[in-house]
Formats: C-alpha cells, structure tokens, sequence
C-alpha cells in the first residue's frame, strides 16, 4: 500500500489521474496522509472507479453536491463512480489517515454486460440517489461492514494468491454494500443533469484560470444561460461561479508557494490574480496567513 500526500489529475480537469492503475488488475490501494496534503485537504474531483475507504485515524469531512458527512476514526464508506467530491483533514488531536481501495467494477463483475454486473453491480453505481454510502459504529449492519473492510487493508500483496484474496474480500464487503443499499436504491431519484454540466464550467476553469474569464464566456462553455451557470454553481458545489474562480486560482497558488520559488509578484499573476497587493489581501483571507508565511510552513514542514 502506497503513502500518497497529494493528488493528480487530467490535464485541463478534476478527474483524478491514477498512476499504477493497470487494465489486467484494474485496482490501487492507498494510505491517504491527509495532514501532508497542501493546505489539508483534498480539491473537488471525480474518478471513473469505485472508492471504498476506512478511517483509520483522525476524522475528515466529505462534501458533495448532496451536502457534508464528517467520518470519524473506525467509520468508513463508498463513493460510486463520477460523484464529484472533495475532502478535508478534521482532527487537530492526531493523524488524519484513510485508507483506500480504489478500483473499476469490472475487477467484481468480470466482462462487461455479464450477469454479475446486471444484478449487483449496475443498481448501485447507477442509482442517481446514492453518491455516498456511509458506514459507522453503533450499527451492528455496518459494523460488520467495517470489520471486513478494516481486515481487507491487511492482506499483502507479497502473499500468494494476494489479488485472488483481494477480489474475495470486496466482492464479501460489496454484497453487504448492496444490501445495505436497498432502502436507498428503493427511493425515487433522477439524474442530476447539473453533474456533467458542472465538470464543464470547472474544466473551462482550470483550463483559462490565468485569464479573465467573464460569466457569459464561462457559462457558454456548458451551453448554459448565465442564470443556469449561477444555479448549477449553486447546487453542485455550493458557491457562485466567481467564488470558485477564486479559490481555485488561491489553490493554484498555494501549491506554487510550497512546491517552488517564484516571487509573489509572479505567482500572483500566473494565477489570474493581478497585483501582488490584491493577492496578499485575499491570500490571507484564504489562508490566515500571508503567502510568505505559507511557504515557509510548507516547504519547512515534514512531508
């Protein structure tokens, strides 16, 4: 299991990129060292694959477009495929760390179309209803859940038969997941369309953040009016459009200052932000600190 501190994307979008993801065992397992994430979080992304992850210390809060669920150490949950969301270290007290098993449902259902996939795997990754499906202590349900879930973390990949064993383990843990599930799935719910539309506007985002980007420009990249590009914003990701423009390009410029080098004057313009003045004033309020101080902590700090 590989110690991960950072995240990677597509060019031009939030789609994470997976290094090590192969196509004959389409799976990674990592160990999220959340603290060591810049800033402590995790940015707003989504990935094709299933995660399905354990606390094994600390707390962090996941937000989607449905809202926030805070996971304390023990608990544990699965994402399904193309949620867009983000994650945030929590605990002060101790290490945040998750463990994660990522991986594409053909790894469970075998060949596309197959009879696995139709029963079991399709109603739950197609259900518009369930982006998250959560797993804590004090249900006896769950707990179960959680125990196999913690034990799976602990099979070696030196050991024979390792991706065998794996593959028994989550496919174990995904039919409990799909029990676990009926009420949600038995619940009435409808494609949000406003889900595609927004991994749009912030591709558009990412792709011409050191320009000025005017709200028409930004909303026809969607073939939205600009009232819809407000009301997706809205409901997906809980801000307007000008706000997410700027704290992406805070974003940006706060892996600049702890990775590199470059004058604050530089970053500052790289990221769309214009004089370093303006940036200094807005970085602080982003960060509680100025942009000096944050590259000092970064760049100083034990990663």
């Amino acid at each position: 299991m590989k110690n991960i501190h950072s995240i990677e994307f597509y060019t031009g979008s939030k789609e994470e990129l997976l290094p090590g993801f192969e196509k004959d065992f389409p799976y990674i397992a990592s160990r999220a060292e959340l603290d060591k994430y810049i800033g402590g979080y995790v940015p707003w992304h989504w990935h094709r694959t299933v995660e399905l992850f354990y606390m094994e210390s600390g707390s962090i809060e996941y937000d989607t477009p449905r809202g926030k669920i805070l996971f304390p150490t023990g608990s544990g949950g699965m994402i399904n495929p193309n949620v867009l969301h983000r994650t945030k270290a929590i605990s002060q007290r101790e290490k945040n760390i998750q463990l994660l098993h990522i991986f594409d449902v053909s790894l469970l259902a075998g060949e596309q179309g197959s009879r696995i996939e139709q029963k079991y795997i399709a109603p739950v990754i197609t259900a518009p209803q369930i982006e998250v499906i959560p797993l804590f202590l004090g249900n006896a349900e769950e707990e179960r859940i959680l125990k196999l879930l913690a034990a799976s973390f602990r099979l070696s990949s030196d050991e024979f038969g390792y991706e065998i064993k794996l593959r028994e383990a989550l496919t174990e843990i995904w039919l409990m997941l799909f029990e676990l599930s009926r009420s949600m799935r038995e619940k009435k719910g409808e494609r949000n369309k406003s889900n595609d539309k927004i991994k749009l506007l912030m591709i558009y985002i990412h792709e011409h953040y050191r320009e000025k980007i005017s709200i028409p420009e930004l909303a026809a990249a969607a073939y939205l009016s600009e009232r819809e590009c407000y009301r997706v914003f809205h409901d997906c990701l809980h801000m307007t459009p000008v706000e997410y423009i700027t704290t992406y390009r805070l974003q940006v410029a706060c892996q600049m200052l702890a990775k590199g080098q470059e004058a604050v004057t530089v970053i500052s313009h790289e990221c769309g932000l214009g004089s370093s003045s303006y940036f200094g004033k807005i970085f602080r309020e982003y960060a509680q600190c100025s942009p000096i101080e944050y590259r000092k902590k970064w760049q100083n700090s034990d990663r």
